[in-house]
């Protein structure tokens, strides 16, 4: 769902907050105690993939059910002669102790964490038969493992690592086996401790049986699995499920609404989820590699609307903290999220024509046929949805350019659905949007609109979010929605968004690969789009191809920077945005 890097890692002692001003245990904190332990590289005996947890949005009687999957493993108990505890107990007891110690704040947890590595959240199989299948055959994966290992493994490599990532070569060190590591969020590592010895020729040959090659044996003689992996551990186990199957045909226009923490419901002949769309780019600082430049707009600050001192909420449901960017000291979001603001118009789902998606060069032949006005926005209102989310909803005006666009885009890019087809002068459709060909943007949220539709501009501000109490939700809400009021007075016709040096113009819409990387602007008025990357800039109106005889009048040449912008002039009127209905104010707790 985002370009995540490889994160795999079991997690022994939660810190939670870095702040110790919000009773949390800071970085100095955490380091000055692990620099006092003394511990022996611990081994780690892998024991069997779950499902279960899970439970998003969407999920309802007629959905299938979303579901983690999770890598139990556990930390081998070794003995020193004539001791009681193992050696990883009595590093627990020393680290709880150094811990305080130093200080730590109330926001560690005070037990240690049951290993398990996280392999993903929010999945959802085709049916309980596929469910099945697939926890066989990575449980019969871990079956070999144990063979592999029948007494566990310590962890590491023979490479090289920095840390932080970021000091690069000037921090360089051997990463060897057997080291604790601290994570600042799951992503980044920024500090590793080394344990008090090398390992055992034995230990260093079951380290690396992998890295040598000499792994095939086990995987022939290793057919069966001996150990039960349809059970649970505080969540809903794999055994005792009611049979379910994904029913395409159970799809409808209303499930354009997305939780990026949660699978999707498929309509008919999609094979495969995606997360490329069309929507308007709103990140100030945007960190995506895609584009000259960070910013692209300057006509709001969502500074404002977030709460980043905990005055109301008090956590975050997921591992993310505010979306429009997170902050290094935030410590009630587990991943320091980049600014990806943005308002999602059209879902066109995967990319993957094998899979029923449509390629990549082929959407965007379609879009650069598509003509529409400048995209102007104006904010509405701040809310809580059903899933917790904050949201700024925007005005949803169907009589507006937003509102025509999305009717282009359900009649030349949405399913087929309720006898409704697609159609595009170049015969080019997906299986995998999440919008309906017969969709209209009248059919939408907001007032004047039927609210059974897709049509629903609204920016994410963050997932699932706890307040300390209902008064504090009222507070943050009245708050917010004091700012909106201001930049409804300020824009009161609305805004085409923009910046000096991105979409000069304004009211540009952008395709997205996924939240963070819009990677092609298409310009209002079939003015043009481009790519940039790394800093160049791509026309896709300026063909390397030879001009064909006859100029201009033969259609091969239609594409050439002279005869495109020939054909599609400037328009000089402006679209006018003077009958936007006004929104009333919603708040659900």
């Amino acid at each position: 769902k985002m370009p995540y890097i490889d994160s795999s890692h079991t997690e022994l002692l939660r810190i939670g907050s870095l702040d110790p001003e919000y009773g949390g245990t800071s970085i100095e904190q955490v380091y000055d105690a692990m620099d006092s332990l003394s511990f022996p590289p611990f081994a780690v005996f892998p024991e069997y993939v779950k499902g279960g947890g899970g439970g998003g949005s969407g999920d309802g009687d007629n959905s299938v059910p979303s579901s983690d999957i999770t890598l139990i493993v556990s930390v081998v108990d070794s003995y020193t002669d004539y001791a009681s505890y193992s050696t990883y107990d009595d590093f627990l007891d020393n680290l709880f102790d150094a811990m305080d110690a130093v200080g730590g704040g109330a926001c560690m947890d005070d037990h240690d964490t049951d290993p398990h590595v996280s392999m993903s959240r929010g999945v959802k199989f085709k049916s309980l038969t596929h469910q099945q299948k697939y926890f066989f055959q990575v449980n019969l994966e871990v079956a070999v493992w144990q063979s592999m290992y029948p007494k566990g493994v310590v962890i590491g490599s023979k490479g090289y690592a920095s840390f932080p990532p970021e000091s690069k070569s000037a921090n360089k060190m051997y990463v060897g086996y057997g080291n604790l590591y601290f994570f600042f969020d799951r992503a980044n590592i920024t500090k590793a401790f080394l344990p008090n010895r090398d390992l055992t020729d034995k230990e260093l040959g079951y380290a690396t049986i992998y890295s040598s090659g000499n792994a095939g044996t086990y995987y022939e003689e290793t057919t069966t699995i001996d150990f039960d992996y349809n059970k649970g551990s505080g969540s809903n186990d794999n055994s005792d499920q009611e049979y379910y199957e994904h029913n395409p045909y159970g799809w409808n226009a209303r499930m354009a609404k997305h939780d990026m923490t949660d699978g999707w419901d498929l309509p008919p002949g999609c094979e495969q989820e995606g997360e490329t769309f069309l929507g308007i780019p709103l990140s100030q600082y945007s960190d995506s590699k895609l584009q000259g430049t960070r910013s692209f707009q300057d006509q709001f600050d969502f500074e404002t609307l977030l709460d980043r001192n905990f005055t109301y909420i008090q956590k975050f449901g997921t591992n993310h903290g505010w979306l429009v960017g997170e902050e290094v000291d935030n410590g009630a979001g587990s991943i320091v999220d980049k600014d990806t603001a943005h308002i999602p118009l059209f879902y066109t789902g995967t990319l993957n024509p094998d899979m029923g998606g449509i390629d990549l060069k082929d959407l965007i032949k379609v879009m650069e046929t598509i003509d529409f006005g400048e995209l102007y926005i104006k904010p509405a209102f701040v809310f809580q949805d059903d899933d917790g989310s904050i949201k700024l909803q925007f005005e949803a005006d169907a009589s507006s350019a937003l509102g025509y666009l999305y009717n282009s885009l359900c009649s030349m890019l949405g399913i087929t659905w309720n006898y409704e087809s697609p159609y595009n002068s170049l015969g080019l459709y997906s299986n995998c949007a999440m919008h309906a060909a017969g969709d209209r943007a009248k059919y939408g949220c907001g007032p004047d609109n039927a609210n059974t539709g897709g049509f629903c501009p609204q920016m994410t501000l963050a997932y699932r979010v706890g307040f300390q109490s209902e008064e504090h939700a009222a507070a943050y809400l009245e708050r917010s929605n004091n700012y909106v009021d201001y930049w409804r007075s300020l824009y009161p016709s609305g805004v085409a968004v923009g910046t000096s040096e991105f979409c000069t113009s304004g009211g540009c819409l952008a395709l997205f690969l996924q939240r963070q990387d819009p990677l092609m602007i298409f310009s209002p008025n079939l003015a043009g789009s481009w790519v940039e990357f790394m800093g160049g800039t791509v026309a896709p109106t300026i063909s390397p191809a030879p001009t064909f005889d006859g100029g201009c009048d033969d259609l091969r040449n239609s594409k050439l920077d002279k005869c495109y912008r020939q054909k599609h002039a400037r328009k000089a009127s402006s679209v006018a945005w003077d009958a936007l209905g006004a929104v009333g104010q919603l708040s659900l707790f």
